[in-house]
């Protein structure tokens, strides 16, 4: 049944891809059919796991030896636990509804099964990221996610702007993919073995030299799968690919991966202080710089993009903070998984109903055209901000106290965050369903299919109720103890004050976001004077211009140089040589012209060459 999970979506994207427009007219109905299929099977394993012990809910399926080189023994096998299942069910299950919303978001695209078979090829591949049950196995299905993504995001390819941003994607990932590569070298070397089960168990064993390696070697690949400082550039680009693109990958899957990865080997950072710090700043500094930028955007999916980045921030910061993290960086993980997707989904269908226009500039007063869009995006909005009872109030509010509890400094980092999270989901709000219609005369704001809607409403009630849902009645805290382990609060009497400063925060972000754009015209045009942080949040903080000026322009001149070297030295030199050797041949055979006097000549002069030689000697 696990293989399943897997096999189904695998099979729907191999069949639209090789069927070939055979397979136009219901492809997308099949690939819908694919991942649904697979979570039902996922709630059938759930379902069965819920009959077991804690401790024998671990379900361990081994296909076949796959690798077997001397002492390097890989098996091909899938592990369902705690931890897995509940990214079985968030993929599959969001996945499945961005499916659907895509029948209808993409129903004029000339090329909709060959997306239909990249979603499902998507979801096979981190579903296999998940369900492996070794760090070699789990590498195959990173590199999975990261060829689709690449795939999905450059998907309408003929624009410049999406086929960079593919780029873009897939060679800073590729960054990261080195620092996975090498934790999974490093793992063998140290324990002998890449499997979960050895490694956790011979981790204790391990030196602390090298247990701090591997954790900033994971640490590295979480930066570049999940969008984290200093590996972040590519997320925003990314948005050029279809909205549910947004919506799979930077919401409910592939940015979280990073941290299923470091919540995973928390027997490596249980171990290495050094290793568990490092993720904790990763972490602060991501979600401060990703809703930094997300003050300024005026791109609608570039400000959820930023909001992404923060949010995921969130999730790394408190998986660094160990066993009193690990729970609620996976809680945040889900609550957030159903809220952003919600929110991406409503900011295609926003676009969708002003002729694809992604400017929030363009926008104002759409809550009376599109009342589904504004409902569901509004309960996204209030769980994202993290107002009671909303999804993201419970999750994120048990970052911010572990946070406070941990290092005061860190506490502000989360509290500062909420803050300016109030702040510009507010602006995104106010920008575009409140104030002046400021659309231009040829759009006529309208509501989406039901094909749209239906996954929106869907996602709006988890937004509402999941956080609720996961932690009373699915105690998040006692179903994932058992694998992450789980330390409880130690001052929690003392933190009483916490969330009532937390929510006054969030109030101080909301008042002040709605005075400045609730309350007065938003201009169609961005002024061009601005202040200097707010051009930094536009320029995305000048990502980009620092990879251009410490790694592009460097590595150019240094490609340059070697270009010169390869030109000019070894093949001059090679080739000065060969024309040497040439121009000695050339000079050697006008010595043989055939004429036996030259010969006569050429003896006679090497005999008296040679009786000098010797008459020299003898003196």
């Amino acid at each position: 049944m696990t293989a399943a999970l897997i096999g189904l979506p695998l099979f729907g994207a191999t069949v639209l891809l090789l069927g070939g427009r055979r397979t136009n007219a219901w492809g997308h109905y099949f690939a819908v059919a694919m991942s649904a299929s697979s979570f039902f099977v996922g709630v059938a394993t759930f379902m069965s796991m819920l009959g077991r012990s804690a401790e024998d809910r671990t379900i361990e399926t081994h296909l076949f030896d796959w690798i077997a080189v001397g002492s390097f023994q890989v098996p091909f096998g899938l592990q369902i636990d705690q931890l897995s299942i509940a990214f079985v069910l968030l993929i599959t299950g969001v996945g499945t509804l961005i499916h659907i919303y895509s029948i209808g978001y993409m129903a004029h695209d000339e090329n909709r099964r060959k997306f239909f078979a990249y979603l499902n090829l998507f979801v096979a591949a981190m579903l296999l990221l998940v369900l492996a049950n070794n760090y070699f196995l789990l590498y195959v299905g990173w590199e999975g996610v990261g060829l689709a993504s690449y795939l999905l995001i450059s998907f309408w390819q003929h624009k410049p702007s999406a086929a960079v941003a593919g780029k873009k994607a897939f060679v800073v990932n590729r960054v990261g993919d080195v620092g996975l590569s090498l934790a999974v070298m490093l793992m063998f070397v140290t324990f002998g073995t890449v499997t979960f089960s050895g490694v956790s168990a011979a981790a204790g064993n391990g030196d602390a030299t090298s247990l701090k390696l591997i954790g900033f070697a994971l640490l590295l690949a979480a930066c570049g799968k999940s969008a984290q400082f200093p590996l972040q550039s590519w997320l925003l680009d990314a948005m050029e690919g279809p909205t549910p693109v947004s919506a799979l990958i930077h919401a409910a899957t592939m940015v979280t991966a990073g941290v299923y990865l470091i919540v995973r080997a928390h027997a490596i950072f249980d171990l290495s202080e050094t290793a568990r710090t490092a993720v904790v700043v990763i972490g602060a500094i991501t979600l401060l710089l990703g809703a930094f930028i997300g003050t300024a955007k005026d791109d609608i999916k570039k400000g959820l993009a930023g909001s992404t980045m923060s949010q995921i921030g969130y999730m790394i910061l408190a998986a660094g903070l160990g066993p009193v993290g690990y729970v609620f960086a996976i809680f945040h993980l889900l609550t957030h998984g159903m809220f952003k997707a919600g929110l991406f989904l409503g900011a295609g269908s926003v676009m969708h109903g002003v002729n694809d226009d992604v400017n929030m500039r363009h926008y104002g007063a759409l809550r009376g055209a599109m009342k589904i869009t504004y409902v569901t995006f509004g309960l996204g909005f209030l769980a994202i901000i993290g107002i009671p009872p909303f999804a993201g109030f419970w999750s994120k509010d048990e970052i911010i106290k572990v946070a406070f509890e941990q290092n005061t400094l860190v506490g502000l980092c989360t509290l500062v965050g909420a803050g300016v999270t109030a702040f510009y989901m507010t602006r995104m709000m106010t920008m575009t369903f409140f104030g002046e219609a400021r659309w231009e005369k040829d759009v006529h704001p309208h509501e989406s299919p039901s094909t749209m809607t239906i996954p929106m409403i869907i996602l709006a009630v988890g937004s509402a109720f999941g956080g609720l849902l996961l932690l009373f009645v699915g105690d998040i805290e006692a179903w994932l103890e058992p694998v992450t382990g789980f330390a409880t609060s130690t001052e929690a009497g003392g933190m009483a004050w916490l969330m009532p400063t937390t929510l006054l925060v969030i109030a101080a972000g909301v008042a002040y976001a709605w005075n400045t754009y609730g309350r007065r015209p938003v201009p169609v045009v961005a002024p061009a004077e601005v202040s200097l942080l707010t051009r930094a949040a536009r320029n995305d903080a000048y990502g980009d211009a620092i990879n251009e000026a410490i790694f592009m322009r460097p590595g150019l001149h240094l490609t340059r140089a070697l270009v010169w070297f390869d030109t000019k030295g070894i093949d001059g030199f090679i080739g000065g040589f060969a024309a040497l050797i040439g121009g000695l041949s050339a000079r050697g055979r006008k010595l043989q012209n055939g004429y036996a006097r030259s010969y006569a000549l050429t003896m006679l002069g090497g005999a008296a060459l040679i009786a000098f030689v010797l008459y020299l000697v003898r003196l």
